[in-house]
Parts: C-alpha cells; sequence; structure tokens
C-alpha cells in the first residue's frame, strides 16, 4: 500500500488567490500566502499598494473579485452570514487613530464589545475591561477619556479593546502611525510581548521599518506598479537576501 503524503500543517490564516478590485481597477491579483498561528505577520509595500485594502479583505469590511481567506481551514467568503459573523469574534481590529468613542471613557470604550456580544454582567464586565486595560499598561487609566491621554496611551487604548472579546488574531493598520519614536517601540514592545505570552496571531500594516524588523516574524510584500506581491517572507531575510531590487531598496533605504 502507497505511504500516504504527509500533509502540511494547517495554517492560521490562508490568503488564497485573492484578487481585489475597484470595478473595473484591479488593485492586487493573485495574492497567496500562509500566517501560521502566533506569527507577527507584516503587510507593506509602497504607497498606494492596496495594503490596508488587502487588510479590509481579511476583516470583511470589503469582497474580494476573486478569491478567499481562511481562517483555521475555514472560507470566511464562502460562509453563510451567521458563520461569518462567528468567524470575526475570533479577530480584534486596531485602527490609526485607535477609533475611541471620544465620550466615553476608557474602561466604557473597552466595555462596549462585552456589552454587545456577550451577557456578562456588569460588574464583571467592568473587571475585565480593568484587566485588558492593565494588559496593555493603562491600569488605573479607565477613567480618562481619550482626550485626556498621550496619543501612545490612544493606541494602546485601542489595542484594549481590540482584546475584550479574546481574539486568537489581532490587525492593526499602520499602529505606529504619528507616533515618536519612543511610544513607537513602546507600542512594538506590547505587541511582542502579547505574541509571546498569549499565543495572539497579529497581523500589521505598516511601512515603519523600525517596526517591521523589530517585530516581524514574516511578511509579504505587495507591488503598486506589478499589482501583486513579488516577496514572501521573514523581513530581515528579505533586506538582505531578495532577489527582487525594489524589495531591497525599500527595506535598505535610509542605510548609509
Amino acid at each position: 500500500m502507497a505511504t500516504a503524503e504527509k500533509l502540511a500543517p494547517q495554517a492560521h490564516i490562508e490568503v488564497r488567490d485573492l484578487t481585489m478590485a475597484y470595478g473595473s481597477f484591479v488593485v492586487q491579483h493573485d495574492l497567496n500566502f500562509r500566517i501560521e498561528r502566533g506569527q507577527i505577520f507584516v503587510i507593506m509595500g509602497d504607497s498606494g499598494c492596496g495594503k490596508s485594502t488587502l487588510l479590509r479583505h481579511m476583516i470583511g469590511l470589503r469582497h474580494p473579485a476573486k478569491g478567499d481567506v481562511f481562517y483555521s481551514g475555514e472560507s470566511f467568503w464562502t460562509a453563510d452570514d451567521a458563520e461569518r459573523e462567528r468567524l470575526k469574534r475570533g479577530f480584534g481590529v486596531a485602527y490609526q487613530g485607535g477609533a475611541l468613542w471620544s465620550s466615553m471613557t476608557l474602561s466604557e470604550n473597552v466595555s462596549l464589545p462585552l456589552e454587545q456580544y456577550t451577557e456578562l454582567s456588569a460588574e464583571r464586565i467592568r473587571e475585565v475591561a480593568a484587566f485588558k486595560l492593565a494588559l496593555v499598561g493603562l491600569a488605573g487609566f479607565g477613567d480618562f477619556y481619550p482626550s485626556e491621554i498621550s496619543g501612545g496611551m490612544l493606541k494602546r487604548a485601542g489595542v484594549a479593546r481590540a482584546m475584550a472579546l479574546d481574539p486568537e488574531v489581532l490587525m492593526f493598520d499602520e499602529p505606529s502611525a504619528g507616533l515618536d519614536p519612543i511610544s513607537s517601540r513602546r507600542l512594538d514592545d506590547l505587541l511582542l510581548q502579547l505574541r509571546d505570552s498569549l499565543g495572539i496571531t497579529i497581523v500589521v500594516v505598516t511601512h515603519e521599518l523600525a517596526s517591521i524588523f523589530t517585530i516581524g516574524d514574516s511578511s509579504v510584500f505587495l507591488c503598486a506598479q506589478a499589482r501583486t506581491q513579488i516577496a514572501l517572507g521573514n523581513p530581515k531575510e528579505l533586506r538582505d537576501h531578495s532577489d527582487n531590487p525594489k524589495v531591497r531598496t525599500f527595506l535598505n533605504r535610509g542605510e548609509t
């Protein structure tokens, strides 16, 4: 009897044959990559290449022109509405500006998903919110409003809210945008801590080299001109060994 072929381990997230378009205009075509469980995966590329658009396709805000996204082997875009909502519960999203409600305290912002999607008591929700804020270094700031804290703290509060429902996947769109180098490094350290302590899979859209090399386990490079991916792998290895000059130039910019 023939020996069965050994199958590759199932990816936590797989983008398969994905084409993104606005009407007849193709943004990116034939994207294929895997994200393993517990990785920090970076989506990078030059301006206008479709990095944030790809993230929106992965979280269900835009429907692909072709292809699919799989979470632990389950198709996202062929699932029915109820199944897709269940899959969405498995990931949290933090946007560039934090996207917090200015009229709510940090505790109330973090509590909002718990109030909407769980049956926890009000007291338990307050406890969970306090724990999530403490997890991102904001213990004692629950009663503060977004206008009363710094930009770096806003980003951390956005992470706390994204983690409210204990997601398996965290997704970030330009998390370091607008931050000074020290605050940006602290945010990178937080993402590494979450990966290492909780085993969360993290997907990050960014063009910041310091963050890419600090946190990236793997990455995909999207090209605006070719309108497809032109590199895939560990960012440091791509910087040093990619056979594509555009990728090397992007990852070595600023070097003397």
